[in-house]
């Protein structure tokens, strides 16, 4: 599943942008969130707040 919505990525810079950018940024992202979870997880909360990044 992708987090990474390529349209608005292209519209955030001046600048191109290649596929394998989007998916690089979006594996970044995927791992960013895995370990949210884990802390998330750890401090006994069910919600991800943005003290877990």
């Amino acid at each position: 599943m992708a987090l990474v919505v390529k349209n608005a990525v292209k519209k955030s810079t001046k600048l191109r942008t290649s596929g394998d950018f989007i998916k690089a940024l979006d594996k970044h992202v995927a791992e960013i969130m895995k370990t949210a979870e884990v802390r998330c997880k750890a401090n006994g909360r069910a919600t991800i707040r943005p003290c877990d990044l």
